[in-house]
């Protein structure tokens, strides 16, 4: 399976699935928008047919809409989307045997290849929650993380280009780092 999701990512899943219960539509569509991308591409690799992807996707989210609001289980939400979209390829298998047999073969072989694409999907999540982060820094701290990160640029070939000394380059990636990780105490 996958790595166990940071507790900043778990915190927000959470609050936003308790906005849910209590009918907030503006949670249900950053819900939305966070995971259709990842049921769609869950659903389209085994189905194999766009529409048949789309329409589990559409399921998939009504539910939950239907069903949260008399919830009174703590849910890990991802998860809990994809046992709801596993579920429904599985009676989609049950129900179309014959239109989605083909497809099913193709899409196992397809998926014995990219196993990791859980893990995948969980890496580029934390690395779009690194760069926010990286974002809210100063210029020339940005900067210096920046191309510390893309790992091609020593420290002297840093403070070259950007006309300053090595030591103001370790200086301001160490406090870079320091208020990196008070911005991720803060998500948590």
């Amino acid at each position: 399976m996958g790595k166990i999701l940071p507790d900043y990512i778990r915190n927000e899943d959470h609050a936003l699935f308790l906005l849910i219960k209590k009918r907030d539509k503006d949670a249900f569509t950053v819900i939305y928008q966070k995971y259709h991308p990842y049921l769609y591409s869950l659903a389209l690799k085994y189905l194999k047919d766009t529409q048949m992807a789309e329409d589990s996707v559409q399921h998939v989210f009504v539910k939950l809409w239907e069903t949260t609001k008399n919830m009174e289980i703590e849910i890990n939400l991802k998860n809990y989307l994809y046992t709801m979209i596993k579920n429904y390829i599985l009676n989609q298998f049950r129900d179309n045997r014959e239109s989605v047999s083909l497809n099913y073969a193709n899409a196992q072989s397809e998926i014995a290849k990219d196993e990791d694409f859980v893990e995948k999907l969980e890496e580029r999540e934390l690395h779009d929650f690194l760069y926010k982060g990286i974002d809210k820094l100063p210029p020339q701290k940005r900067e210096i993380c920046r191309l510390k990160l893309e790992g091609k640029y020593s420290n002297q070939e840093i403070a070259g280009n950007m006309g300053i000394s090595i030591h103001t380059v370790k200086s301001h990636y160490q406090e870079s780092l320091k208020m990196l990780r008070e911005y991720f105490r803060e998500i948590e």
